[in-house]
């Protein structure tokens, strides 16, 4: 696991908040018609960034990424080298998702850190009974994602997230960027207004590390236990908890 130690001191809550309003307010509820079309002279993701850069000590920033691609690290990286990029070992993860992160850590200028739930597979197991993920996913998910996130966000005052509005219906309104009700910290999804194809030639022309996974039908990827191929014409998240209710990990919400 690859740590940092943060030096600079954190923000209050409520200095956040004015700063996350500042935010919205000059990159603009509404930019450009497309995530990646120039409004002026600058493209959206490339102004959140910078407006993140020019706010916040590069300590106190992190990047949430799944190892889906590398598009947002390697965007965010570009204006704050070293950055932090937040990668939840929950020890359930496909070997593709091992491959990616390795590829981005070797060629990327970031510093991934491996976030780690409190108890192994086999303690819980021991403690929840065998493959939780499939008689309770809901608490699955949030012992080995969205609690050892909370954690790990304490050490920062802003997070950035691949979070695309065409990605399901619960995140069809993301906002660029808005102040996180459950971490306490401002939260920037500068790649909100992409589509799934314009990531992907985005990743193709600068020969960015992928995971091979999505061009074998696996259109968002989680664990390999509750993930499973996506159908022609299918919602890009239809192959997450099939068969359940269940959408979203926790974390987005």
């Amino acid at each position: 696991m690859t740590t940092t130690t943060h030096q600079a001191p954190a923000r209050g809550e409520e200095e956040l908040r004015e700063l996350a309003a500042a935010g919205a307010r000059e990159l603009g509820a509404e930019l450009s018609a497309e995530g990646i079309v120039p409004v002026d002279g600058e493209a959206d993701h490339i102004a959140a960034i910078r407006w993140v850069a020019e706010n916040f000590p590069s300590a106190r920033i992190a990047v949430a990424c799944s190892m889906a691609d590398a598009v947002l690290p390697a965007l965010v990286a570009d204006q704050v080298p070293g950055v932090d990029v937040l990668f939840l070992e929950t020890g359930y993860h496909f070997p593709e998702t091992q491959g990616t992160k390795e590829a981005v850590k070797f060629m990327l200028d970031v510093n991934v850190v491996d976030v780690l739930p409190k108890l192994t597979v086999a303690e819980q197991d021991e403690q929840h009974g065998k493959d939780l993920f499939s008689t309770d996913p809901t608490a699955c998910c949030r012992m080995r994602k969205v609690e050892p996130l909370a954690d790990a966000l304490k050490d920062y005052d802003v997070w950035f997230t691949g979070v695309r509005r065409d990605e399901s219906p619960t995140r069809t309104n993301a906002p660029m960027v808005a102040f996180d009700q459950t971490h306490k910290i401002v939260k920037v999804n500068p790649m909100v207004r992409w589509s799934l194809d314009e990531l992907t030639e985005y990743s193709n022309t600068h020969g960015l590390p992928v995971n091979p996974l999505l061009s074998d039908g696996y259109l968002s990827i989680g664990c390999a236990p509750c993930t499973r191929r996506v159908a022609p014409g299918e919602d890009p998240r239809a192959g997450r908890w099939s068969g359940t209710d269940k959408i979203e990990c926790g974390i987005h919400l």
